[in-house]
């Protein structure tokens, strides 16, 4: 039988989730770099065959000796990891153990510097950008590009430590609070395992004028998205978009939504962009997450592409609605086996469904007037949600209950969660209503839980 090393680290699926869609193809062995999740722990623990807990993983090269010694241990076919964190330093156990990974390319793919400068010399869509590795760096960018600028980590993810400038006197309060957002991170398991020194490494881009005008013919939806595909030896299948609701400023991201609603030549363009990109970053087998930003009069520019499925439930939604199994789909092709990928991006579902995320804001992004208790057990859900919706809680992401819901922080990106959900309707007009009237009713329903 097939076995299978999973390197497990925040980040990535839901495990209750992601580990049998991976002992499916195999015996799963888990080497846990930090704590596995107690919750969901009676579904996701029957799928492993073995788990090795490092309470305190090395890091860099070291970090990779540790995955090698383990994958030969074990025996292993192949090894992975759902977490962005993670994937540079598996990619570098994958090319010493000869087994199928991302390779090489997977910097460029981590340092949003690097995949910057690929795109630039692929001629990719991209907004403006510059490396700062100072605040007069910073105060340079200011005085040549046109605000908004967005300052952000180049190896960071969950849009944690994201800045907005808009105007000169911005750069050094920019400088400090970046600098708090990634300590605050840090502690909580939110950095790069394998490059050192990553959080002296930033980079500064203009904020592309997103518009939904020409792109969707409803109202209500952000003006970005993603695709989900896989690298499969060299060749990019994209496998589905993912549409996303405004975000909460500053970039907080709430929800994604399967299928789009946009028109299948739409879709089609999008998918040509996103290969353009992923192809310019030399992957050769792995998942891939790629961000674009739609404007006016059909421009588009690429924001990101990861080495790795979106995060969250992602790869769920791209399931329930297109009944395609993205982690199987890639656990399979770094074994070697035969994947029946569609011959075409599929663009339409059976049925809609969201990964929402409940912050201390309403869908436009007002923070709460209150700090009531987090008691989402308590709480009458169908009176939020229309006939025929559900939505079930992801244990993994969710805050402790019963403790007050902190205050809104912009710069804090995903950490600013109360709680993850899949949520799913009979159609996509019918989840964005409901996704919006969950975001914009839970401080109600929690006080109404309570009283």
């Amino acid at each position: 039988m097939n076995r299978i090393l999973y390197v497990y680290v925040k980040g990535g699926a839901p495990l209750e989730y992601a580990f049998p869609r991976i002992a499916a193809c195999g015996e799963l062995h888990v080497l846990a770099l930090a704590p596995l999740p107690a919750s969901g722990e009676d579904v996701w623990r029957p799928s492993c065959t073995s788990i090795e807990l490092v309470p305190e993983a090395p890091r860099g090269d070291d970090l990779v000796e540790l995955i090698v010694e383990y994958a030969k241990a074990i025996g292993a076919d192949a090894v992975l990891t759902l977490s962005e964190f993670a994937v540079l330093a598996v990619a570098q156990a994958a090319i010493r153990l000869n087994l199928a990974g991302p390779g090489e390319g997977i910097v460029r793919a981590r340092d949003k510097r690097l995949m910057r400068e690929a795109w630039a010399a692929a001629g990719v869509p991209i907004p403006a950008f510059r490396r700062v590795d100072s605040l007069a760096d910073l105060d340079t960018a200011l005085a040549e590009f046109t605000p908004p600028l967005l300052l952000k980590p180049a190896w960071g993810a969950g849009s944690v430590a994201q800045i907005v400038l808009d105007k000169p006197e911005d750069a050094a309060p920019a400088w400090a609070e970046i600098e708090r957002g990634l300590q605050a991170g840090s502690r909580v398991g939110m950095n790069e395992l394998y490059a050192a020194d990553t959080d002296h490494d930033r980079l500064v881009e203009e904020i592309a004028q997103g518009s939904t005008e020409g792109w969707y013919e409803e109202p209500g939806y952000g003006d970005y998205v993603s695709v989900e595909g896989i690298v499969a030896d060299g060749v990019y299948r994209p496998l589905a978009i993912t549409a996303k609701l405004p975000t909460v400023p500053s970039f907080v991201e709430v929800a994604s939504t399967s299928p789009s609603v946009m028109t299948v030549p739409v879709q089609r363009r999008i998918e040509e962009v996103s290969r353009q990109a992923v192809d310019a970053l030399g992957l050769e087998n792995c998942g891939t997450h790629t961000e674009l930003k739609l404007m006016k009069d059909g421009e588009l520019v690429v924001i990101e592409t990861a080495a790795r499925f979106g995060g969250l439930l992602t790869t769920r939604q791209v399931h329930e609605v297109f009944g395609l199994d993205p982690i199987g789909m890639l656990v399979r092709q770094l074994l070697g086996e035969r994947v029946d990928y569609p011959e075409a991006m599929p663009t339409t579902g059976t049925r809609a469904a969201a990964s929402l995320a409940v912050v201390p804001a309403d869908a436009s992004g007002v923070p709460w007037q209150s700090t009531p208790l987090w008691n989402p057990q308590a709480v009458d859900w169908q009176s939020l949600l229309s006939p025929g919706s559900t939505i079930e809680a992801v244990p993994a992401f969710a805050m402790p209950a019963g403790r007050p819901v902190p205050a809104f922080d912009p710069s804090a990106g995903s950490r600013n969660w109360l709680g993850v959900y899949l949520l799913s309707a009979v159609d996509a007009a019918t989840l964005q209503r409901d996704c919006n009237a969950v975001l914009n009713g839970m401080e109600a329903a929690l006080h109404r839980a309570a009283s």
